[in-house]
């Protein structure tokens, strides 16, 4: 093997194994503008039925306001930890308050759902 090689597979070898770390290294949102953005731009929201780290919002109002998934193997870091719903997937949670996204925001910015029957609210941090 050449010392090329040899630095490639180590470069290759460093790289696999800084790369589990980075992936939990992000948080799930960002603040912009005032309000809590996913890595869309797209608006976060919490929902005022939700109690005790658990998600209210399930069926038809899981459509209307989709829960910020959390992949496999998420970890909770600080204030963002990772609840399960109804449904055994896991979700995004803020100060222990799920998250979600609403499906009438088309386009970074919107916020359509801010006040929304007087229970649902733009995150903030």
């Amino acid at each position: 093997m050449t010392h090329r090689t040899v630095s490639w597979k180590a470069l290759l070898v460093t790289a696999a194994l800084a790369l589990p770390g980075l992936a939990f290294a992000a948080e799930p949102a960002m603040m912009k503008d005032g309000m809590m953005v996913d890595h869309k731009g797209m608006a976060v929201y919490t929902y005022d039925k939700d109690a005790g780290g658990k998600s209210m919002c399930n069926g038809t109002c899981a459509d209307n306001w989709p829960p910020m998934m959390a992949p496999a193997g998420a970890k909770a870091e600080g204030a963002w930890t990772v609840i399960k719903r109804d449904d055994g997937k896991m979700q995004w949670a803020y100060d222990g308050k799920p998250l979600y996204n609403f499906k009438m925001d088309k386009k970074p910015g919107d916020k359509m759902g801010d006040g929304k029957m007087d229970m649902w609210h733009v995150a903030k941090h």
